[in-house]
């Protein structure tokens, strides 16, 4: 064997070792070279960095731009693409209070609606009903209104059923006076909600009782005595004062409620007076009784009863709490008192008279229209109403929420129309609605009644005329209920 090939037999015995290959690092370049890294070799165990590094730090930053862009999406782009609010605009139909009062009232509805927008107008009484319907029909009527308590049947159509997110039947009777209930419902439906219940009350001259020395009746009976007792005539028979205004129709304020007052102690049912003729035939005779005879306390010759009162010329006066007012503006100087009306045994009720506010079926804004509402006959609303009131007469309107009837207890003048709302019924009869309708042609038979019987027509005979009246104008307007 040649020694070249010894020399191969043993490098192939003995391979040679692989060279080691230096690990790579990255450094970084001088800044001339614009920062970049570098790759340089070492010995030594292998160094990692800057691949995971780099990615870690390019997510994070990535991350960033997303949640920025995502605020600036949601802070200024998505709204522009997003339905807004519209501004809404209600009317609202008011009888007594002018805006002033008002005005406190519908600015915090507003702060607690911005979207929702309420006019409110004072109305005049005179031709009211007439004018509601006529601008209702014409598209230009208002969204929410004030109604009589008696005027359902004749509005029935122009009256939006209210849904019980606005009030239940359960909180219409927990907080509502039981003639509200009566009032206000018809054939299940709620279709109002009244801020005042007014009462038939007796006013008394207190200069008058006291130079008397007698006591203000509570009774019926005593009530005739005393009325007779104060009535002072002079030599030819002529009444000079009188004791009270009773007997006759077209002089006296609110003879008509008068009238239903004694129909309702008496037991006559006004719906079915021919059912009743007896009872509705002595009560008109005791009424008419007043103004008769070489007794009377009352006739035609005197002044209208609320300006004979005001003058100091009655002793005894029936009205409602807004008779204070006129009574007050008339003569400042009058010292009376209220008191409940008299009443007969176990028959202890008087008439009511108010309004209430609904919500129009014609109305755009029907959903507006019924949140102002609600918040309109809150208890907190209807307190700082009467606060607003108060500031431009004696006192607000009689609360119409039984859960605030003692916060009238200290106000001699106001509560006891007050004390007698749970005890109160309502009439077809009643006066000063100027409804030109409903209240009107009632009245209009009544009147009627009463002077025939002035005139010696039997009471019978009347009150089957009567009767046979009241029958035409609820079929009338009962056609449409």
């Amino acid at each position: 064997m040649s020694e070249e090939t010894v020399f191969q037999s043993n490098q192939e015995q003995k391979p040679s070792p692989t060279p080691p290959v230096a690990p790579r690092v990255l450094v970084p370049q001088a800044p001339s070279q614009g920062g970049s890294y570098k790759e340089y070799t070492r010995s030594g165990p292998p160094l990692v960095l800057g691949a995971n590094f780099l990615t870690m730090i390019k997510l994070i930053v990535f991350g960033l731009l997303l949640i920025i862009v995502a605020f600036v999406a949601y802070r200024f782009i998505t709204p522009l693409f997003m339905k807004k609010d519209e501004a809404v605009t209600i009317s609202y139909w008011g009888l007594w209070e002018d805006n002033k009062t008002m005005q406190g009232i519908i600015e915090e509805f507003q702060k607690e609606h911005p979207t929702i927008q309420v006019v409110y107008t004072k109305s005049d009484i005179k031709q009211y009903r007439e004018r509601l319907l006529a601008r209702t029909e014409s598209g230009k009527g208002p969204d929410v209104f004030r109604f009589h308590n008696t005027w359902l049947l004749q509005l029935k159509s122009l009256l939006l059923p209210l849904p019980k997110e606005v009030i239940t039947k359960e909180e219409l009777q927990s907080m509502y006076y039981p003639v509200v209930q009566q009032d206000v419902i018809l054939n299940g439906a709620i279709y109002g909600i009244p801020l005042e219940v007014d009462t038939l009350a007796l006013f008394t001259n207190k200069d008058i009782f006291d130079a008397a020395g007698v006591s203000v009746p509570t009774n019926w009976n005593d009530f005739d005595s005393v009325a007779r007792t104060l009535t002072v005539k002079d030599g030819e028979g002529n009444i000079k004062t009188a004791g009270a205004a009773m007997g006759t129709f077209d002089n006296i304020s609110h003879a008509s409620d008068i009238i239903s007052l004694l129909f309702a102690q008496n037991g006559a049912e006004t719906r079915n007076l021919s059912g009743t003729l007896q009872d509705a035939s002595d009560a008109l005779d005791f009424y008419t009784s007043f103004a008769k005879g070489d007794g009377k306390v009352w006739d035609e010759t005197q002044d209208m009863s609320l300006f004979s009162f005001a003058k100091g010329n009655l002793a005894m006066y029936f009205g409602y709490s807004w008779d204070i007012f006129l009574l007050q503006a008339v003569n400042p100087n009058l010292s009376f008192a209220v008191y409940p009306v008299p009443y007969l045994p176990d028959r202890k009720m008087t008439i009511a008279s108010y309004w209430v506010e609904g919500v129009s079926t014609a109305s755009r804004n029907q959903k507006e229209a019924l949140l102002f509402l609600q918040f309109l006959t809150s208890r907190e609303t209807v307190q700082k109403l009467f606060t607003e009131q108060a500031k431009t007469r004696s006192f607000g309107e009689p609360y119409a929420r039984v859960d605030l009837a003692e916060t009238a207890k200290d106000n001699s003048l106001l509560y006891p129309f007050v004390s007698q709302a749970p005890n109160a019924v309502s009439t077809f009869f009643a006066s000063d609605t100027f409804d030109n309708g409903f209240n009107a042609q009632m009245n209009g038979y009544l009147g009627n009644a009463a002077r025939s019987v002035l005139g010696n027509t039997s009471s019978q005979t009347a009150v089957e005329i009567l009767s046979q009246g009241i029958s035409k104008v609820l079929e009338q307007y009962e056609a449409n209920k």
